[in-house]
């Protein structure tokens, strides 16, 4: 699909989707509150008593809730009204971040329904968050009911847009037909990827310029009536490629130019411009400067914020107690590694000596790990309280500054020690620092102690980064509470 009508129908859907989540917030208050009064009618329905004879059900079992009357007992809309300004952008925010809109029209239904259930799972514990933030006096099971009409109205409208589309009236209006130019090698792969991810567009013919004059194009263009012409010219020389393009230009019929020139192992291909240019943009890590990316850093302030507040007093506790142990600072700084390997003052509680650098060089012949990392599980240099904190992750708590001052996130690569960094051999593992380091990862839910190859490290660092997603952090955050509550894993 050509990226201009693209872009306008993401729009249509996305602000259709944020009424639908309205919607949904509309159909919970009903539901919560008239709950008594749908029961008793869908009991008088001939079609359900009909399907609960044949069931053999008993439908006076049906608990039908409170009476519909009693204005003590409910809340009316008008106290729910300020939430759409919430739930509305958060559900287009959300269901862009999770890529639901770079999919195709014509995706599999059950891809479709995991991405809209977790993103009615997001937007439910975000509108509970605001709930809480705010102090509001909804109700919770409305809230919660939230998410799962969102979810079935979701449902409901994708099936009848695809159904709309899918018709005849609808194939006749947004269908575009397509011609492919280049070599059959590159236009059959191409023809092939059109059939499978785009079914509204149709692919009228193919050409090789190679073998035929830009003349042969025009008149193929007025004989089939063509809307798009796609040049593929990776073994095309640019002057007929130029030559044809001012044909289209002139017929006044958009062209594309694939821009394949470079094939890259891992990078993917986007289309940018700066100062005006068009640029060919070559990335290998996520798409940070996206709406998922802000919803990312939204999720690291607020979440470093509510948790430098609920664990305040075992942070003051855990201070005082290394003050009174062991002598010495009670915050340990040392220079890391952060995006890109820029260097920052990272933040932990003292566990060690206080010369715990000095012995280093003593301790390396007891290094557990290969590669560049220095990693002892029985430290000698811990203390005794230092173990403690470090069993259930307490020595890391003072990172969430580092968040809060964005040199780190929740979710991440560990920040690396600069000098280690610096003792990379492979040029691929600086990859990690494509992104921002986090306090904890794939790595630590996986269970550290057992990872003493630095490449196996690596490697789940890159699968973070090559599958990153919002609902990947949340599953990563989910699964550190037990980590951290169990002290598993820990060194």
């Amino acid at each position: 699909m050509m990226r201009r009508a693209r872009q306008i129908q993401i729009q249509i859907h996305q602000w259709m989707d944020g009424m639908v989540f309205a919607l949904g917030l509309w159909l919970a208050h009903f539901i919560r509150y008239h709950w008594h009064g749908i029961v008793l009618y869908l009991r008088k329905l001939a079609v359900v008593k009909a399907l609960a004879h044949f069931v053999r059900y008993d439908l006076a079992r049906v608990p039908v809730g409170p009476a519909p009357y009693q204005p003590d007992r409910v809340l009316p809309f008008d106290v729910y009204f300020p939430l759409f300004l919430v739930v509305i952008p958060m559900g287009m925010f959300i269901l862009e971040a999770e890529g639901f809109y770079e999919q195709a029209l014509f995706a599999p239904r059950r891809t479709k329904a995991w991405q809209l259930a977790k993103a009615c799972f997001i937007a439910t514990i975000g509108l509970i968050m605001v709930v809480y933030l705010i102090r509001g006096v909804q109700a919770r099971g409305v809230i919660v009911l939230f998410g799962f009409c969102s979810f079935a109205l979701m449902l409901l409208k994708e099936e009848l847009v695809l159904r709309g589309r899918q018709g005849q009236l609808g194939m006749r209006q947004f269908t575009r037909r397509v011609l492919l130019v280049g070599e059959p090698a590159e236009t059959g792969g191409l023809r092939a990827d059109i059939g499978r991810t785009q079914p509204d567009l149709e692919v009228v013919g193919e050409m090789d310029l190679n073998r035929t004059s830009t003349r042969e194009l025009v008149g193929f263009l007025h004989e089939h009536s063509v809307n798009n012409v796609v040049f593929s010219a990776r073994h095309t020389v640019f002057g007929k490629i130029e030559e044809a393009i001012q044909a289209c230009d002139l017929e006044g019929v958009e062209a594309w130019l694939s821009a394949d020139f470079f094939q890259t192992r891992i990078s993917q291909t986007t289309l940018d411009d700066f100062c005006g240019r068009p640029m060919l943009v070559f990335r290998s890590g996520p798409q940070l400067g996206s709406w998922a990316g802000v919803i990312k850093q939204f999720i690291d302030v607020a979440g470093a914020l509510f948790l430098l507040v609920a664990l305040s007093p075992i942070m003051l506790g855990a201070a005082l107690v290394i003050k009174l142990t062991s002598p010495g600072p009670v915050l340990f700084r040392q220079k890391r590694a952060g995006l890109n390997g820029r260097p920052f003052t990272m933040y932990k509680f003292r566990s060690m000596v206080s010369n715990a650098e000095q012995l280093k060089q003593e301790l390396a012949a007891l290094n557990e790990m290969s590669g560049p990392v220095f990693k002892v599980s029985k430290d000698p240099r811990v203390t005794r309280f230092g173990r403690l904190l470090r069993k259930y992750s307490v020595d890391e708590f003072p990172q969430l500054i580092n968040v809060l001052l964005g040199q780190m996130s929740l979710v991440g690569p560990r920040p690396l020690p600069v000098e280690e960094v610096n003792h990379f051999d492979d040029w691929a593992h600086r990859r990690r620092l494509s992104v921002k380091p986090g306090l904890t990862c794939l790595w630590q839910v996986g269970g550290r102690s057992e990872v003493r190859d630095f490449k196996e490290w690596v490697r789940l660092d890159l699968e973070y980064i090559d599958h990153w997603s919002l609902w990947l952090d949340i599953k990563i955050l989910w699964r550190t509470i037990p980590v951290v509550l169990l002290g598993k894993g820990a060194r």
